[in-house]
């Protein structure tokens, strides 16, 4: 089909059109095109949630000085007319959102001209689902060290084990904390220095704590007793480590990476082993593996991608990896199951929700929107319910497990960040802080029902 331009009611090709006398202004609109390089934020009050009606802050970033923008959903501007970057290519200002917005992420089209370059930015509306449920449970907290993580028990013990980290070397600080599950009182606490402690998972049969170093690529194992360190693995050796958990039948540690890989370790020898690569089905897309969930008595690993909508299901025996579709998640990044019914549960950043698959056939079960930030699920098998930390929503949501209804929405505190369930059905989470001076923020919380 021939491009044409409709301009004073006739229709005419833009070759002949820039051929004309009146091509000289399109020569001018047509000049060499500028690579977009602004970053566009949006979010709500206080680095919250975005809820219908209300308000939505928006900044932006490496522009150039001056630069005139605009920003527009469907024809609707957004933007002040006269907005201009400022002298370091930065605005900001903040608009209110229609009480009929809909959830779901939205597409904000981003015009800046001198120089004239143009982008998308998705401007994603959250679920508000209300309070509800706290009667049923009874909480306990404690403040932990700053910049809170994640969150591991030792069933053998009684204890639970906090890794936290902040900032980067050399100004940063991490920490790893040993606590009383029952009481929640400190018995031990290290600071790793330079290798910052994020991920963390206890192994009962070898008396230990493995830790991910994110930001030195690398992994950590500590004595479970004093918190000594038993081996530092080498920066480097594990790229972009995340999660780990511990398979004690088969004396491994599995970490995800953030990438198309899980990495694997002896956790008798502490050598690094082969691990997998985990590839994504859809065509020029890469796998990100995010959260793990161990099966040990299936010889089955779970994890999610945060780049696809994707689920990988790995058989430990044969190496086999199965990739299963997951509709309706958006940036998935944590993942549970239900051994009895096969039942996979998935938390998502960007869609806000936890989705039920068949872990066979990969069949949507249930979809359920939660709150804003999905990003951990825990399957609860001595109450039948998940628990799912919402970290933008200040959230911990309860669902019933077989039919992904909400029996529950709690306070989680500021961004909650990560959860446990221990055997006998107690919770275990943690949030970290909308800065140094949040008296909800780095807590670790005890959640039982209600006696």
């Amino acid at each position: 089909m021939a491009f044409s331009l409709r301009y004073a009611g006739r229709a005419m090709t833009l070759a002949a059109f820039l051929a004309s006398g009146s091509g000289l202004a399109a020569q001018t609109a047509f000049d060499t095109p500028a690579d977009f390089t602004g970053r566009v934020m949006f979010s709500g009050p206080e680095r919250g949630a975005i809820h219908a009606g209300g308000k939505v802050e928006v900044t932006g970033s490496g522009f150039a000085p001056g630069q005139q923008v605009s920003l527009q959903r469907g024809g609707t501007p957004l933007s002040p007319q006269d907005l201009q970057a400022d002298a370091k290519g930065g605005f900001s200002f903040a608009f209110d959102l229609p009480q009929d917005a809909a959830a779901g992420l939205h597409p904000v089209v981003v015009q800046a001209e001198g120089p004239d370059s143009a982008g998308v930015a998705e401007l994603k509306v959250s679920p508000q689902v209300p309070l509800s449920g706290a009667e049923g449970f009874a909480v306990n907290s404690v403040k932990v060290a700053p910049g809170v993580y994640q969150v591991a028990h030792s069933a053998q013990n009684g204890t639970i084990f906090v890794a936290s980290a902040m900032g980067r070397p050399p100004e940063g600080s991490s920490s790893i904390m040993k606590l009383d599950a029952a009481t929640l009182e400190v018995l031990a606490e290290v600071a790793p220095g330079d290798f910052g402690a994020f991920g963390i998972a206890v192994d009962d049969a070898n008396g230990t704590v493995w830790v991910t170093n994110t930001r030195q690529n690398a992994v950590a194992v500590y004595a479970q007793d004093d918190l000594s360190l038993v081996r530092q693995f080498e920066a480097g050796s594990v790229e972009k480590p995340r999660d780990v958990v511990i398979d004690a039948a088969r004396g491994r540690a599995y970490v995800s990476t953030h990438r198309s890989r899980i990495e694997a370790f002896d956790t008798r020898t502490l050598e690094k082993l082969d691990g997998f690569a985990v590839e994504s089905e859809r065509r020029g897309e890469q796998f990100a593996t995010m959260s793990l969930a161990l099966d040990e008595k299936a010889g089955r690993l779970y994890t999610v991608s945060l780049r696809t909508p994707e689920l990988a299901r790995l058989d430990l025996a044969s190496g086999e990896v199965k990739i299963l579709a997951l509709p309706g998640a958006k940036t998935p990044s944590g993942v549970d199951f239900d051994p009895a019914t096969g039942r996979v549960f998935v938390a998502s950043q960007g869609s806000d929700n936890v989705i039920a698959i068949d872990g066979e056939s990969g069949a949507v079960l249930f979809d359920t929107p939660v709150g804003a930030g999905t990003l951990n699920v825990a399957f609860n098998a001595a109450s039948g319910q998940l628990f799912v930390v919402n970290r933008t929503s200040d959230t911990v949501t309860v669902l019933d497990a077989a039919t992904g209804a909400i029996e529950a929405n709690l306070a989680g505190g500021s961004f909650p960040n990560h959860l446990v369930v221990a055997p006998d059905g107690t919770v275990f989470w943690v949030n970290k802080a909308r800065g140094k001076d949040d008296s909800d923020g780095d807590r670790l919380s005890r959640i039982v029902p209600e006696a």
